[in-house]
């Protein structure tokens, strides 16, 4: 057996009063992956960031055996701790576009790591810098080096951030959410890269909410809950014959083949039957849409039934948010229109496009930044049911019957959207939807965001609600299994255009476009699931 990288003993760390890790123990040995999986607040992320000495601002950290290639990490002052962040232990965070500095082109942002530890002579820089690019697959690495972030795509954008996290060679590789955001056929590049790195040597922790993920690149899976590891094991073992009932609750909420019509969350049952589709509440008719002369959507079309759920999928910068912007009436379309219960935005005044508007409300994928930050979740509410023609004299109750609908309590009506979880906040975006009682919700990208669990709650809470009332769901989303789970029919968008559609079975199972194929190609899969025929 090789010499562990990282060997750590009972790691303890609290915030205040608050207990985020406790107990923690784990190794990592040069060419294998330990992924660490859980939900948010599980002290995932505070494991890592302990790792190199950065646990968080007012966190106490008390340990056992703490050694970092070989070395008594218990005794590193700040100096030794910069020596090792770079060139021993290299850091990957979630969001590229946060982690890398938006006034800075890439290239200097993987100059300023190898100036920081002196790994090459300065005239050798340009040099490097293009082979780390080229290292991690960004095509014309010269001309990419001297981009800002903004001006990459979110694949080009993680490989850059990636490249300057293994400028300095390090021996550990910590990837946390690597690639939560990315679209399925660039997440599936990603994890190609870091096997690579993988394979050439380099130890990879690997963080993820993504059970597939973790199963596509870990040898090993530790599995944590409130700050404690409940399981550890080769990854086939602990993701095809969990021990814990807390691993086997993050298995039940993945979207899969099997569960298609079933509940995600709270164990098995059959989920609640929807009516038969009624007529149609939505119709998109030859939308095309331009933005300096580059065409975003290219003549699409398709109609949405009340009680149906309509998947939209495809990669970043298909189509699929400037479509759902033309059918919200958000932007106008340069040809085509759309026509909610049979009106048609185009033509509408200003008065007539508001009542319109309440018929067709939208979920995005991250409240937070659609909430105002001032607003308590009752004027949030209050606002959405003043729109929806609500008097004033019931929007009180009506604001907690709604949070009721949604599975919360009243008592959150005095909350800031700040003090929510990623859940609650969701929920909370969904009664705001409910509030004007719609005919169809737009859901873009709902729950890219949440953890497993979470995601699965708010997926069987979107298919009661539409048992309930009737409502349709045009939902867009570049996770398939999320996709094929709740869909009735999909369209495959690419290059603004819809390159195929029909029935969700028949897509996902027996595709006719070499692109839709390729999409299906790239999704992870679950080892139990590898060997079955179809889409999983």
């Amino acid at each position: 057996m090789t010499t562990p990288l990282v060997e750590l003993a009972d790691l303890h760390v609290s915030f205040g009063g608050v207990q985020a890790v406790r107990g923690v123990s784990l190794t990592v040995r040069p060419g294998e992956c330990l992924a660490l999986v859980g939900e948010s607040g599980s002290g995932k992320s505070v494991t890592a960031r302990s790792l190199i000495g950065l646990p968080g601002d007012g966190a106490t950290v008390t340990t056992g055996t703490f050694r970092v290639g070989g070395r008594d990490a218990t005794a590193f002052g700040p100096r030794q701790w910069r020596d090792v962040r770079g060139t021993r232990i290299g850091y990957v965070l979630q969001d590229a576009l946060v982690s890398l500095d938006p006034l800075r082109p890439v290239g200097r942002e993987i100059t300023e790591a190898l100036r920081l530890h002196r790994a090459v002579p300065r005239a050798g820089e340009r040099a490097k810098v293009t082979e780390l690019l080229r290292s991690v697959g960004v095509p014309e690495p010269e001309a990419r080096a001297a981009q800002y972030p903004h001006e990459l795509s979110g694949g080009l954008r993680q490989r850059a951030l990636i490249a300057s996290a293994i400028a300095c060679d390090p021996a550990l590789l910590i990837a946390d959410e690597p690639t939560t955001a990315l679209d399925v056929t660039v997440q599936a590049q990603i994890l190609r890269l870091l096997a690579e790195r993988k394979a050439a040597g380099t130890a990879l922790l690997l963080i993820s909410h993504d059970l597939a993920v973790v199963a596509e690149l870990a040898d090993r899976v530790a599995v944590m809950k409130d700050g404690v590891l409940v399981e550890e094991g080769r990854t086939a073992d602990v993701l095809t014959a969990p021990a814990h009932d807390y691993t086997r609750a993050l298995l039940a909420a993945v979207p899969r083949e099997h569960a298609r019509g079933t509940r995600l969350s709270g164990g098995a049952g059959v989920r609640r039957e929807r009516g038969t589709p009624g007529d149609v509440v939505l119709r998109a008719d030859g939308l095309v849409k331009s933005f300096k002369g580059r065409t975003a959507v290219a003549g699409v079309s398709f109609d949405l039934r009340a009680g149906e759920t309509f998947g939209l999928v495809g990669e970043s910068g298909s189509g699929k948010t400037t479509t759902a912007r033309l059918v919200l009436g958000l932007l106008d379309p340069d040809a085509g229109d759309t026509e909610i219960d049979g009106r048609p935005w185009r033509g509408l005044g200003r008065a007539e496009r508001r009542e319109l508007r309440r018929r067709i409300q939208v979920v995005y994928q991250d409240p937070l930044g659609s909430f105002d930050p001032r607003f308590t979740v009752r004027r949030i509410l209050d606002e959405a049911l003043e729109v929806g023609g609500e008097p004033r004299r019931t929007r009180r109750g009506r604001a907690a019957e709604l949070l009721e609908r949604v599975g919360l309590d009243a008592s959150l009506l005095e909350r800031r959207p700040a003090h929510l979880s990623g859940g609650q906040r969701q929920r909370v975006a969904i009664a705001r939807a409910l509030a004007p009682s719609p005919r169809v919700i737009v859901c873009d990208e709902p729950v890219s965001a949440l953890d497993a669990s979470v995601q699965a709650q708010v997926l069987d809470l979107l298919a009661d609600l539409q048992a309930d009332l009737g409502v349709a769901y045009l939902f867009i989303s570049h996770h398939l299994g999320v996709i094929y789970h709740v869909s009735d029919r999909v369209a495959v968008m690419k290059d603004g255009a819809i390159v195929e559609t029909g029935d969700v079975g028949p897509i996902f199972t027996a595709p006719r476009h070499d692109y839709t194929r390729e999409l299906l190609a790239s999704v992870p899969r679950l080892p139990q699931e590898r060997e079955r025929a179809g889409f999983q």
